[in-house]
């Protein structure tokens, strides 16, 4: 696992592949702009494998469906890491999608699952973490496609328009997609290019 990534570790990667860091590890900025112009992706995870873990987070209005797709992970055998709420008293949405994203953008988490009454505000939210891509899915096709297309790395359920079995087959399908073809993976890169010139 890399503490230090250049611009010569980004070039030696497979266009589209991945790069695996450790947290906290020191990106150049010049891998930084080779990484996106290649569509490699550094990948920060805790030292060895890298991580599983989902980190699931919800508002109030989010909590009970939370808690059914953390049960239904959990029998699946996916380790879950719960940043909450964990109970129905009123709680502002932001602060869970920013705990949730954190986790993602570290390494600390594989994938990240947000619920809130609409889905719409966590999105919004974690979207505003570099590195995050979040996505609203309200049904298996939108979540295939937001992994396949777009890579999306956190996803966000709305309570109110989808009930517990929809959402765990939502989740399900986010989970075991990919982002694989070259098409997609360039212009994931672009995004990322976004996101980084909006950074200097």
């Amino acid at each position: 696992m890399k503490e230090i990534v250049t611009a010569e570790d980004v070039w030696r990667a497979p266009a589209g592949g991945e790069i695996h860091a450790s947290v906290g590890a020191i990106v150049t900025p010049w891998a930084h702009e080779i990484a996106a112009s290649r569509g490699v992706r550094i990948v920060q995870a805790p030292q060895g494998q890298p991580s599983r873990v989902v980190a699931l987070g919800a508002d109030h209005g989010g909590f009970a469906l939370k808690e059914e797709i953390k049960k239904a992970l959990e029998r699946e055998g996916v380790p879950c890491r719960d940043f909450g709420t964990f109970s129905t008293e009123p709680v502002d949405y932001p602060d869970l999608a920013l705990a949730v994203a954190r986790a993602v953008r570290r390494g600390e988490a594989a994938a990240g699952i947000l619920v809130d009454g609409a889905g719409i505000g966590s999105s919004m939210a974690a979207n505003k973490v570099p590195g995050v891509r979040a996505a609203l899915c309200v049904d298996v096709a939108a979540a295939k496609n937001a992994r396949e297309h777009n890579d999306a790395n956190v996803l966000t359920l709305g309570a109110r328009f989808v009930d517990a079995a929809r959402a765990q087959e939502i989740v399900q399908a986010f989970l075991v997609s990919k982002c694989t073809e070259e098409r997609h993976l360039r212009r994931v890169a672009k995004i990322t290019a976004i996101e980084e010139g909006f950074k200097r």
